[in-house]
């Protein structure tokens, strides 16, 4: 066994450990079901209710965009794929605030039924909660859909033009299939997203009709300061994940195309004005609704970013930093946990790497401070451990990119290594660094930018001169100072997307 492959099974006892502790410690201090309130129930049926018509609007909404993109070549068509793929890495309350400047109440959408002499609408509560879910998830499920059109084999699609297949046979046939395959489990992977959804809920949601299991452990911590009840609550929500995610891994049926040769063919069935107009105007719409949000948050936030106060500039700093000290953690652990996923036994380290995703951030933090309380201030640890949460959280994202290429890495190079005696850190520096430079710059610059747009474990623990920039800009929100609020949005967007581009570019560019 290689010293990095014996560092990788210790980092991935460390994981579990980091998860299985705070989760023991939010056990043992639930004493019993007798906290759980009648309004609980409510509670739970709520972020079911919300998670599945989140789930299903936004696959219904993704499919006619999908299948427009699998059908249309034009100018600047990657240009629209890229944006599908924004809101994963835009922070959520960045999101939230542009969704406001739309459909708020004095939003372009009121603006326009003024005008109408049509009455109002509101984006709080379940609804606002619902919209804003579909916002981040239809572009995912797009994505998502999308790769299953591609994955059509192309001489299905010449054999079904040969035949005079019309557009409806070609979907009851070919597509339908398709869709059947992949769908149940995007489903469900939206669904788990959305039950552990903490700042949508904070933000447009929070009244009694439209609290979620996230949001009623913040409420129970930090306003009643009840640990049992937010421990019961989080064993709940630990429940609710772990459930959606075996179910998400059951539910996925074939589709039993076959396989292809990979040669591209023309889309013979998108012919017609009917069917250009159809994909044209799902595109269209698709980017509109993705892109007004941002451009009216950010074109305002310009205005007023001289005139921001001195703590959204250290709140901006502080961010950077945890952003720095996760990307960094992170990147080493996936680093040796995919040395370790590539040896004997080393489907351990890839399944506790990945076991994260089921984890809430918030129930970690709870975890965390019922095992910090009788040693030291959990206040005073609130950017430690925030590190932490969003290291460990991101942590799926990078074994995903890095377990593959350590894979080949493996077998392209480990039998050379290994009769050169090549090993240890002349091992990571000629062999390993310069040919996972890409995954290793991705896995970095992803976990970054999470972490500098997070709004989590930093609402539990922080003080005011420890806020870091998300949990201001939820606060000017919450004062009414939109103007300052979109100014930091501003500040907030570039940094997490900066932070993405220069660690990817790196990874990219490093070593050419």
């Amino acid at each position: 066994m290689t010293t990095g492959t014996r560092l990788g099974h210790i980092a991935t006892g460390a994981v579990a450990a980091a998860l299985l502790l705070p989760l023991g410690a939010v056990a043992w201090r639930a004493e019993g079901w007798s906290g759980f309130r009648a309004s609980d129930g409510h509670v739970l049926w709520f972020t079911l209710w919300q998670a599945m018509v989140s789930a299903a609007l936004s696959i219904l909404l993704a499919v006619p965009v999908a299948r427009a993109l699998a059908r249309r070549r034009f100018p600047g068509r990657g240009w629209v794929v890229l944006l599908l793929g924004a809101p994963f890495i835009l922070p959520v309350i960045v999101a939230v605030l542009g969704l406001v400047a739309v459909f708020g109440r004095t939003g372009a959408v009121n603006t326009a039924l003024g005008w109408a002499d049509l009455g109002p609408v509101s984006i709080y509560g379940w609804q606002g909660v619902i919209l804003a879910h579909v916002f981040f998830n239809m572009p995912l499920a797009t994505r998502l859909i999308l790769q299953g059109w591609l994955a059509v084999p192309g001489e299905r699609l010449r054999l079904a033009a040969s035949l005079g297949f019309a557009p409806g046979d070609t979907f009851r046939l070919l597509e339908w299939p398709m869709l059947r395959g992949v769908v149940p489990g995007i489903f469900l992977v939206i669904f788990l997203i959305c039950t552990t959804s903490f700042a949508v809920a904070l933000a447009l949601g929070g009244g009694p009709r439209a609290t979620t299991v996230e949001l009623a452990i913040y409420q129970a911590f930090r306003f009643d300061f009840d640990l049992s009840r937010a421990a019961l609550l989080g064993a709940v929500q630990l429940c609710l994940g772990g459930a959606a995610a075996l179910l998400s891994l059951r539910l996925t049926l074939p589709s039993g195309f076959g396989a292809g040769l990979d040669r591209a063919v023309p889309r013979w069935d998108s012919g017609g004005w009917g069917l250009r107009v159809q994909d044209s105007a799902a595109i269209l719409l698709a980017c509109l609704f993705l892109l007004l949000p941002m451009v009216l948050v950010l074109s305002q936030g310009a205005l007023a970013v001289t005139g921001l106060p001195a703590s959204v500039w250290w709140a901006a700093v502080r961010s950077l930093a945890v952003a720095l000290t996760a990307a960094l953690a992170t990147t080493a652990l996936a680093f040796v946990m995919a040395q370790a996923a590539t040896g004997a036994r080393g489907g351990w380290a890839e399944v506790i790497g990945t076991l994260s995703v089921a984890a809430s951030p918030l129930v970690l933090g709870t975890g965390l401070y019922v095992l910090l309380l009788p040693v030291v201030n959990p206040v005073s640890m609130a950017l430690p451990v925030t590190v932490f949460v969003n290291a460990v959280l991101a942590l799926p994202f990078a074994l995903r990119a890095l377990i593959p290429a350590m894979r080949d890495l493996d077998r392209d190079y480990g039998r050379l290594s290994a009769s050169l005696g090549l090993g240890g850190l002349a091992w990571v520096r000629l062999v390993a660094l310069p040919r996972l430079r890409r995954p290793l710059g991705f896995a970095a610059g992803l976990t970054a930018a999470l972490a500098a747009g997070d709004l989590g474990v930093i609402a539990l623990f922080a003080s005011p001169d420890q806020a870091t920039l998300p949990l201001v800009l939820y606060q000017l929100m919450g004062a009414y100072r939109m103007e300052d609020a979109k100014a930091a949005a501003l500040i907030l967007v570039a940094l997490s997307l900066g932070l993405f581009w220069l660690f990817e570019r790196g990874g990219r560019h490093a070593g050419a």
